[in-house]
Protein backbone atom coordinates (compact mmCIF):
# COMPACT_ATOMS: atom_id res chain seq x y z
CA UNK A 1 0.00 0.00 0.00
CA UNK A 2 3.09 2.37 0.38
CA UNK A 3 3.17 2.85 -3.52
CA UNK A 4 -0.16 3.85 -3.81
CA UNK A 5 -0.64 7.55 -5.29
CA UNK A 6 -3.70 9.70 -6.88
CA UNK A 7 -6.55 11.18 -4.95
CA UNK A 8 -7.49 10.73 -1.56
CA UNK A 9 -11.43 12.79 -0.74
CA UNK A 10 -12.09 12.59 3.10
CA UNK A 11 -15.18 14.47 4.59
CA UNK A 12 -15.19 15.58 7.95
CA UNK A 13 -16.77 18.10 9.78
CA UNK A 14 -13.54 19.64 11.24
CA UNK A 15 -12.99 22.94 10.28
CA UNK A 16 -12.63 24.92 13.74
CA UNK A 17 -10.90 25.19 16.78
CA UNK A 18 -8.65 22.34 17.63
CA UNK A 19 -10.60 20.13 15.28
CA UNK A 20 -8.78 21.15 12.27
CA UNK A 21 -6.08 21.52 14.25
CA UNK A 22 -5.90 17.66 15.10
CA UNK A 23 -6.96 16.57 11.12
CA UNK A 24 -4.06 18.80 9.94
CA UNK A 25 -2.00 16.25 12.08
CA UNK A 26 -3.49 13.47 11.06
CA UNK A 27 -2.82 14.59 7.81
CA UNK A 28 0.90 14.88 8.65
CA UNK A 29 1.20 11.16 9.82
CA UNK A 30 -0.73 10.55 6.13
CA UNK A 31 1.41 12.62 3.85
CA UNK A 32 4.79 10.82 5.57
CA UNK A 33 3.70 7.62 5.44
CA UNK A 34 1.87 7.84 1.52
CA UNK A 35 3.91 10.81 -0.20
CA UNK A 36 2.34 9.84 -3.44
CA UNK A 37 -1.18 10.36 -2.70
CA UNK A 38 -3.04 13.87 -2.81
CA UNK A 39 -4.90 14.76 0.15
CA UNK A 40 -8.06 16.63 -0.71
CA UNK A 41 -9.64 18.07 2.66
CA UNK A 42 -13.77 18.16 2.30
CA UNK A 43 -14.84 19.35 5.40
CA UNK A 44 -17.72 21.21 5.97
CA UNK A 45 -18.05 23.71 9.09
CA UNK A 46 -20.61 24.29 11.51
CA UNK A 47 -23.45 22.53 13.51
CA UNK A 48 -21.56 19.92 15.43
CA UNK A 49 -21.62 18.25 11.52
CA UNK A 50 -25.02 18.79 10.65
CA UNK A 51 -24.74 21.38 7.93
CA UNK A 52 -21.81 18.90 6.97
CA UNK A 53 -23.75 15.41 6.72
CA UNK A 54 -26.89 17.38 4.85
CA UNK A 55 -23.94 17.92 2.06
CA UNK A 56 -22.63 14.23 2.33
CA UNK A 57 -26.49 13.22 2.08
CA UNK A 58 -27.57 15.10 -1.19
CA UNK A 59 -23.93 13.98 -2.25
CA UNK A 60 -24.58 10.28 -1.55
CA UNK A 61 -28.53 10.37 -2.81
CA UNK A 62 -26.55 11.59 -6.15
CA UNK A 63 -24.06 8.59 -6.28
CA UNK A 64 -21.00 11.37 -5.58
CA UNK A 65 -19.78 9.57 -2.31
CA UNK A 66 -16.56 10.90 -1.41
CA UNK A 67 -13.51 8.27 -0.69
CA UNK A 68 -14.16 8.31 3.25
CA UNK A 69 -16.22 10.00 5.59
CA UNK A 70 -16.85 11.04 9.12
CA UNK A 71 -19.59 9.06 10.72
CA UNK A 72 -19.74 9.25 15.01
CA UNK A 73 -20.05 5.09 15.57
CA UNK A 74 -22.79 3.68 17.18
CA UNK A 75 -26.49 3.99 15.72
CA UNK A 76 -25.69 7.01 13.07
CA UNK A 77 -23.35 4.36 11.69
CA UNK A 78 -25.30 1.33 11.93
CA UNK A 79 -29.09 2.61 11.63
CA UNK A 80 -28.04 5.04 8.71
CA UNK A 81 -25.10 3.79 6.66
CA UNK A 82 -24.95 0.56 7.07
CA UNK A 83 -28.99 0.30 7.30
CA UNK A 84 -28.66 1.91 3.21
CA UNK A 85 -26.04 -0.56 2.23
CA UNK A 86 -23.69 2.28 1.97
CA UNK A 87 -20.59 1.40 3.22
CA UNK A 88 -18.11 -1.72 2.57
CA UNK A 89 -16.86 -3.81 5.53
CA UNK A 90 -13.46 -3.23 7.09
CA UNK A 91 -12.67 -6.83 8.56
CA UNK A 92 -9.84 -7.05 6.88
CA UNK A 93 -8.14 -3.91 7.79
CA UNK A 94 -8.60 -4.96 11.61
CA UNK A 95 -6.81 -8.63 10.64
CA UNK A 96 -3.94 -6.89 8.98
CA UNK A 97 -3.52 -4.55 11.42
CA UNK A 98 -4.44 -6.50 14.76
CA UNK A 99 -6.85 -3.90 15.57
CA UNK A 100 -9.19 -6.11 17.52
CA UNK A 101 -6.45 -6.45 20.17
CA UNK A 102 -5.86 -2.72 20.63
CA UNK A 103 -9.73 -1.42 20.09
CA UNK A 104 -12.34 -1.26 22.74
CA UNK A 105 -14.22 -4.13 23.32
CA UNK A 106 -17.02 -2.02 24.25
CA UNK A 107 -16.98 -0.17 20.92
CA UNK A 108 -16.49 -2.69 18.45
CA UNK A 109 -20.49 -3.91 18.80
CA UNK A 110 -21.41 -0.15 18.07
CA UNK A 111 -19.58 -0.57 14.58
CA UNK A 112 -20.76 -3.94 13.68
CA UNK A 113 -23.23 -5.67 12.33
CA UNK A 114 -23.80 -9.78 11.47
CA UNK A 115 -20.30 -10.19 11.62
CA UNK A 116 -18.97 -7.33 9.86
CA UNK A 117 -17.02 -4.12 11.13
CA UNK A 118 -17.86 -0.55 9.40
CA UNK A 119 -15.81 1.54 10.52
CA UNK A 120 -12.39 2.76 12.09
CA UNK A 121 -12.64 4.82 15.32
CA UNK A 122 -9.73 7.31 15.88
CA UNK A 123 -11.05 8.76 19.07
CA UNK A 124 -13.09 8.80 22.04
CA UNK A 125 -14.81 12.07 23.30
CA UNK A 126 -16.82 12.77 26.45
CA UNK A 127 -19.83 14.16 26.25
CA UNK A 128 -20.92 14.79 30.19
CA UNK A 129 -18.37 17.27 31.06
CA UNK A 130 -19.61 20.66 33.16
CA UNK A 131 -16.53 23.25 32.12
CA UNK A 132 -15.91 26.45 34.59
CA UNK A 133 -14.17 29.72 35.23
CA UNK A 134 -12.09 29.06 38.25
CA UNK A 135 -12.03 32.85 39.26
CA UNK A 136 -15.81 32.82 38.92
CA UNK A 137 -15.99 29.84 41.58
CA UNK A 138 -13.78 31.34 44.26
CA UNK A 139 -14.79 35.00 44.16
CA UNK A 140 -18.00 33.88 44.92
CA UNK A 141 -17.55 31.04 47.03
CA UNK A 142 -19.01 28.39 45.26
CA UNK A 143 -17.62 24.56 44.80
CA UNK A 144 -18.00 22.81 41.38
CA UNK A 145 -20.98 21.34 42.27
CA UNK A 146 -21.44 17.63 42.21
CA UNK A 147 -25.19 17.23 42.10
CA UNK A 148 -27.93 18.98 40.57
CA UNK A 149 -29.58 21.21 43.48
CA UNK A 150 -25.89 21.90 44.47
CA UNK A 151 -25.58 22.97 40.77
CA UNK A 152 -28.88 25.02 40.80
CA UNK A 153 -27.92 26.38 44.39
CA UNK A 154 -24.95 27.49 42.90
CA UNK A 155 -26.61 29.24 39.85
CA UNK A 156 -29.41 31.04 42.17
CA UNK A 157 -26.26 32.23 43.92
CA UNK A 158 -24.31 33.60 40.57
CA UNK A 159 -27.74 35.59 39.51
CA UNK A 160 -28.24 36.91 43.22
CA UNK A 161 -24.85 38.71 42.78
CA UNK A 162 -25.60 39.86 39.40
CA UNK A 163 -24.67 37.27 36.71
CA UNK A 164 -27.43 37.05 34.76
CA UNK A 165 -26.79 34.02 32.89
CA UNK A 166 -24.31 31.45 34.95
CA UNK A 167 -24.46 29.17 32.12
CA UNK A 168 -23.22 29.95 28.80
CA UNK A 169 -24.99 28.21 25.89
CA UNK A 170 -25.47 28.20 22.07
CA UNK A 171 -27.21 27.23 19.23
CA UNK A 172 -29.97 24.38 19.40
CA UNK A 173 -27.32 21.40 18.80
CA UNK A 174 -25.46 22.33 21.80
CA UNK A 175 -28.95 22.58 24.03
CA UNK A 176 -29.97 18.96 22.92
CA UNK A 177 -25.90 18.31 24.31
CA UNK A 178 -27.32 19.89 27.66
CA UNK A 179 -30.33 18.02 27.35
CA UNK A 180 -28.55 14.52 27.19
CA UNK A 181 -26.39 15.07 30.09
CA UNK A 182 -29.42 15.89 32.10
CA UNK A 183 -31.07 13.10 31.12
CA UNK A 184 -28.56 11.08 32.40
CA UNK A 185 -28.23 13.30 35.82
CA UNK A 186 -31.88 13.06 36.44
CA UNK A 187 -32.56 9.32 35.61
CA UNK A 188 -28.88 7.52 36.27
CA UNK A 189 -27.16 5.23 33.74
CA UNK A 190 -29.82 2.12 33.77
CA UNK A 191 -33.01 3.91 33.14
CA UNK A 192 -31.37 6.31 30.53
CA UNK A 193 -30.02 3.07 28.95
CA UNK A 194 -33.37 1.39 28.69
CA UNK A 195 -35.06 5.00 26.74
CA UNK A 196 -32.64 3.98 23.70
CA UNK A 197 -33.45 0.18 23.72
CA UNK A 198 -36.59 0.10 23.90
CA UNK A 199 -37.31 -0.92 27.24
CA UNK A 200 -37.80 2.54 29.20
CA UNK A 201 -40.95 4.65 29.23
CA UNK A 202 -40.82 7.58 27.78
CA UNK A 203 -44.12 9.00 29.40
CA UNK A 204 -42.80 7.51 33.02
CA UNK A 205 -42.56 10.37 36.06
CA UNK A 206 -38.98 9.78 35.40
CA UNK A 207 -38.71 11.05 32.17
CA UNK A 208 -41.18 14.38 33.48
CA UNK A 209 -38.70 15.09 36.44
CA UNK A 210 -35.77 15.12 34.06
CA UNK A 211 -37.57 17.25 31.21
CA UNK A 212 -38.77 19.56 34.50
CA UNK A 213 -34.87 19.63 35.47
CA UNK A 214 -33.64 20.70 32.08
CA UNK A 215 -36.51 23.07 31.60
CA UNK A 216 -35.26 24.84 35.07
CA UNK A 217 -30.98 24.52 33.77
CA UNK A 218 -32.63 26.35 30.77
CA UNK A 219 -33.61 29.30 32.96
CA UNK A 220 -30.41 29.97 33.85
CA UNK A 221 -28.78 30.13 29.76
CA UNK A 222 -28.40 33.11 27.84
CA UNK A 223 -31.13 34.78 25.51
CA UNK A 224 -28.82 35.06 22.74
CA UNK A 225 -27.88 31.11 22.54
CA UNK A 226 -29.41 30.46 19.30
CA UNK A 227 -26.74 33.03 17.49
CA UNK A 228 -23.57 31.46 19.34
CA UNK A 229 -21.42 28.71 18.11
CA UNK A 230 -19.96 26.17 20.80
CA UNK A 231 -16.76 28.09 20.85
CA UNK A 232 -18.82 31.37 21.57
CA UNK A 233 -20.05 29.80 24.61
CA UNK A 234 -17.06 28.07 25.63
CA UNK A 235 -15.68 31.95 25.49
CA UNK A 236 -18.20 33.16 27.38
CA UNK A 237 -16.78 31.72 29.99
CA UNK A 238 -13.52 31.92 29.43
CA UNK A 239 -14.07 35.61 29.68
CA UNK A 240 -15.96 35.21 32.65
CA UNK A 241 -19.46 36.61 31.73
CA UNK A 242 -20.83 32.87 32.56
CA UNK A 243 -19.40 30.46 34.90
CA UNK A 244 -20.35 26.85 33.64
CA UNK A 245 -20.86 25.75 30.09
CA UNK A 246 -21.93 21.91 29.01
CA UNK A 247 -19.92 20.70 26.13
CA UNK A 248 -17.97 17.42 24.93
CA UNK A 249 -14.16 17.48 25.62
CA UNK A 250 -13.66 19.20 22.40
CA UNK A 251 -13.77 22.23 24.45
CA UNK A 252 -10.59 21.66 25.84
CA UNK A 253 -9.05 21.75 22.63
CA UNK A 254 -10.84 25.03 22.07
CA UNK A 255 -9.08 26.44 25.49
CA UNK A 256 -5.53 25.32 24.39
CA UNK A 257 -5.89 26.88 21.28
CA UNK A 258 -6.68 30.10 22.90
CA UNK A 259 -3.56 29.42 24.99
CA UNK A 260 -5.38 29.04 28.13
CA UNK A 261 -4.25 26.55 31.26
CA UNK A 262 -5.84 23.66 32.99
CA UNK A 263 -6.56 24.37 36.63
CA UNK A 264 -6.00 27.99 35.93
CA UNK A 265 -7.92 29.28 33.34
CA UNK A 266 -10.61 26.51 33.44
CA UNK A 267 -11.51 23.60 35.49
CA UNK A 268 -14.34 20.55 34.82
CA UNK A 269 -16.09 17.97 36.33
CA UNK A 270 -18.51 15.32 35.52
CA UNK A 271 -22.26 17.09 34.95
CA UNK A 272 -23.57 16.96 38.06
CA UNK A 273 -25.24 13.91 39.16
CA UNK A 274 -23.68 12.16 36.18
CA UNK A 275 -19.88 11.49 38.51
CA UNK A 276 -18.67 7.76 37.54
CA UNK A 277 -20.79 7.72 34.29
CA UNK A 278 -19.08 8.27 30.64
CA UNK A 279 -21.40 9.37 28.63
CA UNK A 280 -19.25 8.91 25.33
CA UNK A 281 -19.27 9.25 21.35
CA UNK A 282 -16.63 8.23 18.98
CA UNK A 283 -15.59 9.78 15.39
CA UNK A 284 -14.71 7.21 13.10
CA UNK A 285 -14.19 7.01 9.09
CA UNK A 286 -15.79 4.87 6.92
CA UNK A 287 -14.98 3.20 3.69
CA UNK A 288 -18.07 3.66 1.16
CA UNK A 289 -18.77 0.88 -1.48
CA UNK A 290 -17.57 1.70 -4.90
CA UNK A 291 -15.08 4.28 -3.50
CA UNK A 292 -13.61 6.47 -6.64
CA UNK A 293 -10.14 6.04 -4.79
CA UNK A 294 -10.12 2.67 -2.74
CA UNK A 295 -6.80 2.11 -1.96
CA UNK A 296 -6.01 5.77 -1.38
CA UNK A 297 -9.04 5.56 1.31
CA UNK A 298 -7.69 2.52 2.59
CA UNK A 299 -4.34 4.13 2.86
CA UNK A 300 -6.26 6.61 4.59
CA UNK A 301 -7.96 4.16 7.13
CA UNK A 302 -4.95 2.47 7.62
CA UNK A 303 -3.32 5.98 9.24
CA UNK A 304 -6.50 6.59 11.45
CA UNK A 305 -6.37 3.12 12.65
CA UNK A 306 -2.59 3.67 13.98
CA UNK A 307 -1.08 4.48 17.16
CA UNK A 308 1.11 7.18 14.72
CA UNK A 309 -2.07 8.61 13.62
CA UNK A 310 -4.46 8.86 16.78
CA UNK A 311 -1.18 10.06 18.89
CA UNK A 312 -0.64 12.74 16.36
CA UNK A 313 -4.36 13.70 16.01
CA UNK A 314 -6.13 13.22 19.79
CA UNK A 315 -3.77 15.51 21.79
CA UNK A 316 -4.45 18.23 19.77
CA UNK A 317 -8.04 17.51 18.72
CA UNK A 318 -8.88 17.18 22.82
CA UNK A 319 -10.14 13.74 22.60
CA UNK A 320 -8.32 9.97 23.96
CA UNK A 321 -7.08 7.86 21.49
CA UNK A 322 -9.70 4.98 20.72
CA UNK A 323 -6.78 2.34 20.98
CA UNK A 324 -5.61 0.91 24.02
CA UNK A 325 -1.69 1.77 23.46
CA UNK A 326 -1.45 5.65 23.09
CA UNK A 327 1.20 7.09 24.54
CA UNK A 328 -0.44 8.35 27.71
CA UNK A 329 2.86 11.20 27.92
CA UNK A 330 1.86 12.79 25.20
CA UNK A 331 -1.86 13.99 26.48
CA UNK A 332 -2.22 16.79 28.80
CA UNK A 333 -4.05 16.70 32.53
CA UNK A 334 -7.59 16.75 31.54
CA UNK A 335 -7.29 14.00 28.50
CA UNK A 336 -5.28 11.68 31.40
CA UNK A 337 -8.36 12.38 33.45
CA UNK A 338 -10.28 10.98 30.52
CA UNK A 339 -8.53 8.24 29.78
CA UNK A 340 -9.04 6.94 33.58
CA UNK A 341 -12.65 7.64 33.48
CA UNK A 342 -12.69 5.66 29.82
CA UNK A 343 -11.39 2.71 31.80
CA UNK A 344 -13.47 3.10 35.36
CA UNK A 345 -16.42 4.53 34.74
CA UNK A 346 -20.31 3.26 33.52
CA UNK A 347 -19.96 3.84 29.76
CA UNK A 348 -23.27 5.24 28.32
CA UNK A 349 -24.03 7.03 24.69
CA UNK A 350 -24.87 10.29 22.95
CA UNK A 351 -27.63 10.93 22.02
CA UNK A 352 -26.29 14.01 19.81
CA UNK A 353 -23.95 12.26 18.45
CA UNK A 354 -24.97 9.30 16.86
CA UNK A 355 -24.63 6.65 19.26
CA UNK A 356 -27.97 5.66 20.87
CA UNK A 357 -30.47 6.87 18.16
CA UNK A 358 -30.21 6.66 14.38
CA UNK A 359 -30.90 9.91 12.32
CA UNK A 360 -34.87 9.65 11.55
CA UNK A 361 -35.16 9.14 15.74
CA UNK A 362 -32.55 11.94 16.92
CA UNK A 363 -34.30 14.17 13.98
CA UNK A 364 -37.51 13.32 15.45
CA UNK A 365 -35.96 14.38 19.16
CA UNK A 366 -34.55 17.33 18.09
CA UNK A 367 -37.70 19.17 16.23
CA UNK A 368 -39.99 18.37 19.42
CA UNK A 369 -36.49 20.41 21.39
CA UNK A 370 -36.78 23.10 19.25
CA UNK A 371 -40.70 23.12 19.84
CA UNK A 372 -39.83 23.35 23.65
CA UNK A 373 -37.41 25.79 23.33
CA UNK A 374 -39.89 27.94 22.11
CA UNK A 375 -42.64 26.67 24.03
CA UNK A 376 -41.34 25.97 27.49
CA UNK A 377 -44.16 23.46 27.41
CA UNK A 378 -42.57 20.08 29.04
CA UNK A 379 -45.95 18.20 28.74
CA UNK A 380 -46.01 18.49 25.24
CA UNK A 381 -42.33 17.89 25.33
CA UNK A 382 -42.80 14.74 26.72
CA UNK A 383 -45.53 13.44 24.35
CA UNK A 384 -43.66 14.46 21.43
CA UNK A 385 -40.67 12.38 22.21
CA UNK A 386 -43.54 9.53 23.49
CA UNK A 387 -44.41 10.06 19.78
CA UNK A 388 -40.64 10.14 18.39
CA UNK A 389 -39.68 6.90 20.13
CA UNK A 390 -43.06 5.40 18.52
CA UNK A 391 -42.46 6.70 15.01
CA UNK A 392 -38.91 5.92 14.46
CA UNK A 393 -37.06 4.12 17.40
CA UNK A 394 -37.40 1.11 18.99
CA UNK A 395 -40.93 1.91 21.15
CA UNK A 396 -43.16 0.28 18.23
Amino acid sequence: MADVSGPVEVFSWWTGGGEAAGLEAMIKVFAEQYPNVEFLNAAVAGGAGTNARAVLATRLQAGDAPDSWQGHAGQELIGTYVAAGQLEPLNFLYEENGWLAVMPATLIPLISQDGNIYSVPVNIHRANVLWANPTILADNSIAMPTTLDEWFTAMDALQAAGMDAPLAMGEQWTALHLFETILLASMGPDAYNDLWDGSGDWASPEVMQALNDFAKILTYTNSDASALSWQDAGQIVIDGDAAFNVMGDWQEGFFRELGKAPNTDYIWAPVPGTAGNFQFLSDSFVLPLGAPHRDAAIAWLTVAGSLEGQDAFNPVKGSIPARSDGDRALYGEYLQSAMDDWANDVVVGSLTHGVVANDSWKSEIDTALGLFLGSGDVTTFQTALVNACSASGPCQ
